[in-house]
């Protein structure tokens, strides 16, 4: 888990820059992908190789057969998924970084030139370095989020193109060196088959969670512009029947 720690940390700070079911997503990633991976897939998948077992000790046919099954080891398909939809995520994070980092400038000219009149009020964050996620920071939020969405279903249609969601335990292969049809089979395929549909019900669980966060976010905006328009309609309505009654 070591070679993970540096991606953790880094989506640990996003936490408090999220919203509520953004949060869910990232105990998702971190216990549900990042810790069964490195804690448990890893010791199944270990062996894929090197325990295949072949009708034919022709040199270099098992090789060619396991490239012809897996293009890309599972384990390195799972890690690429997760370093791509975790990328967008982090991409939010440096525009978070940035605008904390300004406005924490704008703070100290503030006090520096108050006497003098000038008074710039930071629009997103507060002295404590929590964001409001509105304005750009919310077009940046939901876009980090769509694009973790086509991330996903993206690596769902490959993994299905590549290997299906199924182990099947033999495999039968024509490739050369091989002298005829070979076939070989594969250890553990049950287990194997389990990790591989549990890894896709989370990335779904995933799916799900990004689909229901940008539809919280419409939601969330969609009060707020009706607050604010209902706010400005009494306050219109007030001041013209303050006038009246002048």
């Amino acid at each position: 888990m070591g070679e993970w720690g540096f991606l953790s940390s880094l989506l640990d700070k996003v936490q408090s820059h999220s919203t509520v079911i953004g949060k869910v997503w990232l105990i998702v990633l971190f216990i549900f992908r990042i810790m069964i991976l490195g804690a448990g897939a890893e010791k199944v998948w270990g062996d894929e190789q090197s325990n295949m077992v072949c009708n034919t000790k022709q040199p270099g046919c098992k090789n060619v057969c396991y490239d012809q099954a897996f293009p890309i080891s599972h384990i390195r398909f799972w890690v690429l998924q997760i370093i791509f939809v975790s990328t967008p995520t982090l991409i939010y994070l440096g525009h978070v970084l940035h605008i904390i980092h300004k406005e924490n400038k704008m703070r100290e000219q503030t006090l520096t030139y108050s006497k003098t009149g000038i008074v710039k009020v930071p629009k997103y964050s507060d002295d404590k370095g929590h964001v409001k996620i509105k304005g750009d920071l919310l077009g940046n939020y939901m876009t980090s989020i769509f694009f973790r969405i086509l991330l996903e279903v993206a690596f769902i249609v490959g993994q299905y193109y590549l290997y299906g969601f199924i182990m099947d335990p033999r495999v039968v292969c024509t490739r050369a060196p091989c002298p005829f049809t070979v076939e070989c089979y594969m250890s553990r395929p049950t287990e194997k088959t389990i990790f591989i549909i549990f890894m896709l019900v989370v990335s779904i669980i995933s799916l799900v969670l990004n689909v229901a966060e940008i539809f919280y976010l419409g939601c969330t905006r969609s009060i707020r512009q009706r607050s604010k328009t209902h706010k400005a309609s009494i306050a219109i309505h007030t001041r013209l029947n303050g006038d009246t009654l002048m």
